[in-house]
């Protein structure tokens, strides 16, 4: 069983450039728009989008537009913000029933992709709902560390009513972290500024691609760069060529 990773939360300097750096991510998207829409086709999977931490499917619109462009059927997770197990229920029951029922309503495994937080539950679900996951994109997700190396855990206490150390969760992030019986890409930044990237993959886990980007954590969802690292492993083209 992989262990967690030991670090630290990013510095007050990276936290302080989350706001300024996320907007700097605006004109280089609208400039790769040609570049984007040449990537594969898509063949119309379903792929179901889980928001981050306090943040609705209104913050994962552009993820699914494009995706939807491409030719897969992406939706919202439709479990309004994500408060942690208040949005999902204390075991992840409400979206597991959202994937159980996209599965059957389209006849094939479910695609999670999952940002920041909602990458940790799309692993979850992984683990839990195995026949019904085709495969798992987490992005910015820190899933391999303590929620202490993060700048969040306090939100994510507030917002959830749950202690970061409270037994349910530890026994919760342990599952989280061991390998997942389905395919994964851990798409992270080194210079993340409200979690540390370090604990966004695992090293050398087993069945899980590891793609590092230059981003912020806010907006992470709308950067060219983690868009294109998405359609590559959708597309079946290593992302990191």
């Amino acid at each position: 069983m992989p262990q967690e990773t030991d670090a630290r939360p990013p510095s007050k300097l990276l936290w302080a450039l989350e706001v300024p750096r996320a907007f700097a991510s605006l004109p280089p998207l609208i400039a790769a728009r040609r570049r984007l829409m040449a990537m594969p086709r898509g063949d119309g999977r379903p792929v179901l989008i889980l928001p981050g931490l306090v943040n609705s499917d209104r913050s994962t619109f552009v993820l699914r537009r494009y995706l939807n462009a491409l030719g897969y059927r992406a939706e919202g997770w439709g479990l309004g913000r994500n408060l942690g197990s208040r949005a999902i229920g204390a075991e992840g029951e409400l979206l597991f029933d959202r994937i159980r029922r996209l599965h059957a309503e389209t006849g094939e495994p479910v695609t999670l992709i999952g940002i920041s937080l909602g990458g940790i539950m799309a692993r979850l679900a992984a683990h839990r709902l195995s026949d019904a996951v085709r495969e798992v994109i987490t992005i910015s997700s820190p899933y391999a560390g303590h929620p202490r190396a993060t700048n969040v855990w306090r939100v994510f206490e507030l917002v959830s009513g749950e202690k970061v150390d409270a037994d349910r969760v530890t026994l919760q992030r342990a599952e989280i972290l061991a390998p997942l019986p389905v395919p994964a890409t851990a798409i992270w930044s080194r210079s993340d500024g409200l979690v540390n990237g370090t604990i966004c993959r695992v090293e050398d886990e087993p069945g899980c691609r590891a793609v590092e980007v230059r981003s912020s954590h806010l907006w992470v969802q709308m950067r060219a760069e983690v868009l294109a690292a998405v359609a590559g492993v959708l597309g079946g083209v290593d992302p990191q060529n």
